[in-house]
C-alpha cells in the first residue's frame, strides 16, 4: 500500500499541510479544534510521523540573528527586548548585529549569521537594501522576517505599526488647539517607515484642509536637530507647531529650542514620534506618538518561530495601531509664539 504522508493528512482534515505540520511538531500556534481535526484524521488514515527524518530537519543552532540600523536609537533597544522576550522563551538565543544604516556592513553579518547556522532572521532593513537580500534569504531557504521597515516589492513576512492613527491624532490635536502653521522635521534616510510617516503627515493635514509649513529632512541624531532649532524658528512664517519623524529628534529639538530660550508647548508645540521612555522624562514632557516597539518586536518574534517550525506557511504579517501620546510640549497656538494663526 501506498504510505500515507502528511499531505494526505492535511486534505482528508480539509486544513494546509503546513498546519498538518504544526500539529504533529506540537505547536501552540495551532488551535485546539483543528488540532483535533488533524489527529482524527491521522487516527483514520493510519499516519505514522517519520521521528528519524524530523530528528535531522529539526538540526539546529537555537540561534537567530537580528540586525538593526541604529543602536543609539532607544527604539530599537525596546523592539529587542520584545524579541528576546519570545525567543528566550522558545529556548532560542539572539545574536545581535547593528548595520548602521550601511547594507554592506549588513550583507556581511548575514553571511557570519549564516556560518554559524542560524535558525532565522529578524532584520530592520539598512537604507539602500536592495530587493536581492531578502530574495537570497529566500534561496538559502533561511526564515526572514522584515521588521518596522519593508524593502519594496519584496515578499517576506512583516512586523511593523501604521503610523497612520497616530499621526492624525497628533495633527488633531494641534489643530484642535488653534495651530495652522505645522512643519515637519523627517530623518535623511530613504527607507519605507521614512515615507510611510511622511505620508501619514501629508494625509493627516490634507484633511484637515492644511498645508504643511515645511518639511526638514534632517540627520537622526540628538545632535543634529538640537543645532537645527535657530533655523526652523528664524523662518520669516514662524512656526506654531513641529512635527518630528522619531523622538531622537522630537528630544534633540526640544533642548536646542530651550537653547534659544524658546519654551516648548508655550512658545511652539513639539511632537514626537515612537513615545520613547525618555519622552517623560524632559520637561516639560514631549508628546509622541506611541508605536509600541516591544510589541512589534514580540510580534516579529512570532513570525520567525512560525516560518522556522512550518517553512511552506503563507506570508504573514503583523501590523501594530499607533496612538498620540499627549505631554506638556503640546499647548494653544494663543500661547504658542503669541500670534494670530496663518
Amino acid at each position: 500500500m501506498k504510505r500515507v504522508t502528511l499531505l494526505d493528512v492535511a486534505k482528508h482534515a480539509g486544513v494546509s499541510r503546513a498546519t498538518a505540520s504544526l500539529v504533529v511538531r506540537d505547536s501552540p500556534l495551532v488551535g485546539a479544534a483543528t488540532r483535533a481535526k488533524v489527529e482524527a484524521a491521522m487516527a483514520e488514515l493510519g499516519y505514522v510521523y517519520n521521528l528519524g527524518a524530523a530528528r535531522m530537519r529539526a538540526a539546529r543552532s537555537r540561534t537567530v540573528g537580528v540586525i538593526i540600523p541604529n543602536l543609539t536609537n532607544p527604539f530599537f533597544a525596546v523592539l529587542l527586548a520584545g524579541i528576546e522576550s519570545i525567543l528566550e522563551t522558545a529556548g532560542l538565543a539572539v545574536i545581535l548585529a547593528n548595520s548602521n544604516e550601511n547594507a554592506a556592513k549588513q550583507d556581511g553579518f548575514v553571511n557570519r549569521m549564516r556560518e554559524h547556522g542560524v535558525d532565522g532572521l529578524i532584520v530592520c532593513p539598512a537604507e539602500g537594501t536592495e530587493r536581492r537580500f531578502v530574495d537570497d534569504a529566500g534561496k538559502w531557504g533561511v526564515p526572514l522576517v522584515q521588521t518596522l521597515r519593508m524593502v519594496p516589492e519584496t515578499a517576506s513576512d512583516y512586523a511593523g505599526m501604521d503610523p497612520t492613527p497616530g499621526m492624525r491624532e497628533a495633527v488633531d490635536c494641534l489643530v484642535g488647539f488653534g495651530h495652522r502653521r505645522i512643519g515637519y522635521v523627517a530623518t535623511d534616510t530613504h527607507h519605507s517607515a521614512r515615507t510611510e510617516r511622511l505620508e501619514s503627515f501629508h494625509a493627516a493635514m490634507n484633511a484637515a484642509n492644511l498645508a504643511p509649513l515645511f518639511v526638514r529632512p534632517l540627520e537622526s541624531t540628538h545632535m543634529s536637530a538640537r543645532m537645527a532649532a535657530p533655523e526652523l524658528m528664524s523662518r520669516p512664517a514662524r512656526p506654531t507647531a513641529i512635527i518630528c519623524h522619531n523622538d531622537v529628534l522630537g528630544l534633540g529639538l526640544h533642548r536646542g529650542l530651550c537653547d534659544l530660550g524658546v519654551m516648548p508647548g508655550r512658545d511652539v508645540s513639539l511632537v514626537g514620534f515612537d513615545n520613547v521612555a525618555e519622552a517623560d522624562l524632559v520637561m516639560p514632557g514631549l508628546a509622541s506618538v506611541a508605536t509600541e516597539p516591544f510589541v512589534v518586536g514580540e510580534n516579529a518574534a512570532r513570525l520567525l518561530l512560525r516560518r522556522i517550525d512550518a517553512p511552506d506557511s503563507t506570508i504573514a504579517s503583523s501590523i501594530e495601531e499607533t496612538y498620540f501620546v499627549q505631554r506638556g510640549s503640546c499647548g494653544p497656538v494663543r500661547m504658542a509664539a503669541g500670534t494670530v494663526p496663518a
